[in-house]
């Protein structure tokens, strides 16, 4: 089933800057063939349950596996019948904000 999820995958007890680690998550995320897209606070990922579940597990254990308290933060978005969630919900929101943003 198609499901689209923001993630956060982060170490706990590293010090003050934390993007030498995330940047090692987000490199796991990228490799694993699956849409994604990250921004300043999540990485969206979108692709079949299992999938998308078993990329946050890898991505996760990145740093676990290390020895590090690693933080999980996580949102799904499981929409029976739709497809490019990632994309298609910005599409419709824009042209809601297109039309003045009234339903």
């Amino acid at each position: 089933m198609n499901t689209l999820i923001a993630v956060a995958i982060a170490p706990c007890g590293t010090g003050e800057e934390l993007s030498p680690y995330v940047a090692e998550v987000v490199k796991v995320i990228r490799e694993s063939g699956l849409s994604s897209r990250t921004n300043s606070m999540f990485t969206e990922i979108e692709g079949d349950w299992d999938e998308v579940m078993g990329v946050v597990k890898k991505a996760t254990m990145v740093l676990a596996e290390r020895g590090i308290r690693t933080e999980v933060v996580l949102k799904a978005d499981i929409r029976p019948g739709f497809t490019d969630m990632m994309d298609g919900k910005l599409d419709r929101l824009n042209e809601q904000l297109e039309k003045g943003g009234k339903s």
